[in-house]
């Protein structure tokens, strides 16, 4: 049966693919299917007729010489409904691929941003499903969160991380643990981040456990930290449950590494930071004895955060440390007759 010419046009008229790289697919295709026949002849090639749509096999009739004469046609039974078979593979394929270029050059700009989508079951266990309307997503073990727990339905928003053309179709890799989650998703729900009034300078997360990031702005009279909290604390509040209550530490960003320093270890009140070294971007805090465990945090948690949030090393000291007070030796007593008797009372003399 010859390939329709007709609906080969449509198809890729709709599909925006080249006519005669098709074709070269079909013609290849065909000639490989030719060359496995046990009657094929050496050298065989395909070619499709671009107004009848029929598929033949050339080969070239050589002298006792070795010099070209002439080329044919050659038929094997049989050989024409394997043909079209193979035809109707490669369009499919291409047909394919070409849906498949379309989704990862839509979903290419879609990298380093949120996507919305429906969790569902899939084959492996260890790996969440997305569905994504045109596609399915994928989030590795390695990109979840070990706090977070997500059932079939579920809706769920997470960071593109890559997109590429798989061996089984296109393959949208997403996180739930990068930092630029938290930012992306405060551009959802803050429009002054969205038209960059106020900018995320910074941003250093434990996933699941703590976050914390830097901000400013760049119009006088906007509040950076009271955009991201919002009315009531609405805006944050809706990052955290997103975030399945993972806390977000707001911040001031500020060009004076020692402000900058003494923002980032909130919510601990800081005395003073000294800075002790620039090249090694080393400083020194000094906070109150009863917000020193809260400033390191648990595990020193909080220290951590803002040391990878400024890029400085921080070295965190109460203002009053208790001296070391060393036991007191025992006080050796002498025997009262060994004591000057000038020195005891008149009346015991």
């Amino acid at each position: 049966m010859p390939v329709e010419m007709s609906a080969l046009t449509a198809i890729i008229a709709e599909k925006k693919m080249p006519l005669e790289k098709l074709i070269s697919q079909i013609e290849n295709a065909v000639a490989t299917i030719y060359s496995e026949q046990p009657d094929a002849k050496p050298g065989g090639r395909a070619v499709l007729n671009r107004q009848t749509g029929d598929i033949v096999i050339w080969t070239s009739i050589f002298d006792e010489e070795g010099i070209f004469v002439e080329s044919v046609i050659h038929e094997i039974e049989g050989f024409e409904a394997l043909a079209d078979k193979e035809a109707r593979k490669t369009i499919k394929q291409a047909i394919r691929d070409a849906n498949d270029a379309t989704i990862v050059g839509e979903f290419s700009a879609s990298v380093g941003d949120v996507i919305s989508g429906i969790v569902q079951q899939g084959r492996d266990k260890e790996v969440i499903y997305v569905d994504l309307g045109k596609v399915e997503g994928k989030i590795p073990p390695n990109e979840q969160v070990p706090t977070e727990s997500f059932k079939h339905g579920d809706r769920i928003k997470a960071f593109v991380v890559d997109v590429k053309q798989g061996e089984k179709g296109p393959e949208i890799v997403l996180s739930r643990t990068h930092p630029a989650l938290v930012k992306a998703l405060f551009a959802l729900e803050v429009p002054e981040v969205k038209d960059r009034t106020v900018e995320i300078v910074g941003i250093s997360r434990e996933p699941g456990a703590r976050t914390k990031i830097s901000v400013r702005t760049h119009r006088a009279g906007v509040s950076p930290k009271g955009a991201l909290i919002g009315p009531s604390g609405v805006r944050s509040r809706a990052v955290i449950d997103e975030l399945q209550g993972e806390k977000i530490d707001i911040v001031d960003y500020s060009d004076d590494p020692a402000a900058y320093v003494a923002a980032a270890l909130a919510p601990a009140k800081v005395s003073s930071v000294e800075i002790v070294d620039l090249e090694t971007k080393s400083a020194k805090v000094i906070v109150p004895d009863y917000q020193l465990s809260l400033a390191i945090g648990a595990n020193g948690q909080n220290a951590r955060l803002a040391a990878r949030l400024t890029g400085w090393r921080i070295d965190i000291h109460p203002d009053n440390p208790v001296a070391r007070i060393e036991k007191p030796k025992p006080v050796l007593e002498e025997p009262l007759e060994q004591q000057d008797t000038q020195e005891l009372p008149s009346n015991l003399q």
